[in-house]
């Protein structure tokens, strides 16, 4: 009914075009991530705690590193020792070394590389109804909302199309929620693909649901789609049975103080989330 199933069908590959937002996450391994990032137009990744990475100096075989970046953001290099390169971008990683052995006079005119072996500093976890639950890695800077979800798999299609994004901003507790048609549809509003920082949790909450019984094609579990009306409801359970009538129609809804009333909607009312609806059959 609207856009945002187009999404939900990431995780079946059916959609080629929402699985193209994942493409500035997977740069060739063996690309420095600063060609990434610049190749997306954004600024760099910044090394933190926890990640590993993969050093070369040219023409030094003997200086090629693999370590991991300790707590306190540095790495013991061979020659120079301790190196803080926690909180740099790559291609500031990268001078920190090379200005070691150039200073240390190791080296002329060190050529140092850095690669990104692994990501551990800069994580973001998605979780609830989506393809792939679990944590993801913010591998450039600037990585936004749709890129990541869609590395998750997309939403399935249990799930709501309003998403919650929780984290910390400017050190102080953050909470929004994404309304994803308003991101994936026709006006296309950009600002709502936030961009993604350290710590970020993406929860997609199980879509709301009605119960249709009685003489319908498909009695069930429905999901509710949003401003969904009776008529549509109907349509969506297969139509009536040939006993089936529109006469005498029932919803059962729940109000605030958990009692259950019954009404007796017309085809264009619309819906809640747990309605439950009763097809009559007709006695003619």
């Amino acid at each position: 009914m609207h856009v945002f199933p187009f999404l939900r069908t990431l995780a079946t590959g059916s959609v080629i075009a929402v699985a193209l937002l994942a493409q500035p996450l997977h740069a060739q391994a063996q690309a420095p991530v600063a060609q990434a990032a610049s190749a997306a137009d954004r600024s760099e990744y910044v090394i933190g705690p926890g990640d590993v990475i993969k050093v070369t100096v040219f023409q030094n075989p003997d200086l090629g590193l693999e370590a991991r970046v300790n707590e306190n953001g540095t790495i013991r290099f061979p020659l120079i020792g301790s190196v803080r390169i926690g909180g740099l971008s790559v291609s500031n990683a990268e001078k920190a070394i090379a200005d070691g052995l150039r200073l240390g006079d190791f080296v002329k005119e060190p050529q140092v590389t850095v690669l990104l072996a692994q990501i551990r500093a800069n994580l973001v976890a998605v979780l609830g109804q989506v393809g792939k639950p679990g944590r993801y890695p913010l591998e450039v800077g600037g990585t936004k909302l749709m890129e990541v979800l869609a590395q998750a798999g997309g939403v399935a299609p249990t799930g709501s199309d309003t998403l919650v994004l929780s984290g910390v901003r400017e050190g102080k507790p953050f909470r929004k929620e994404i309304d994803m048609p308003a991101v994936l549809g026709p006006t296309q509003d950009t600002t709502a693909d936030i961009e993604l920082q350290n710590g970020d949790v993406l929860f997609v909450d199980r879509a709301p649901q009605i119960y249709i019984y009685g003489q319908i094609q498909k009695p069930g579990v429905m999901r509710l789609e949003r401003n969904m009306t009776l008529m549509q409801a109907l349509a969506a359970g297969g139509g009536l049975t040939p006993r089936g009538t529109e006469k005498g129609l029932r919803v059962n809804r729940r109000k605030a103080d958990g009692k259950i009333e019954v009404l007796e909607p017309g085809m264009n009312d619309l819906l809640r989330p747990d309605d439950i609806i009763y097809v009559r059959e007709s006695i003619f």
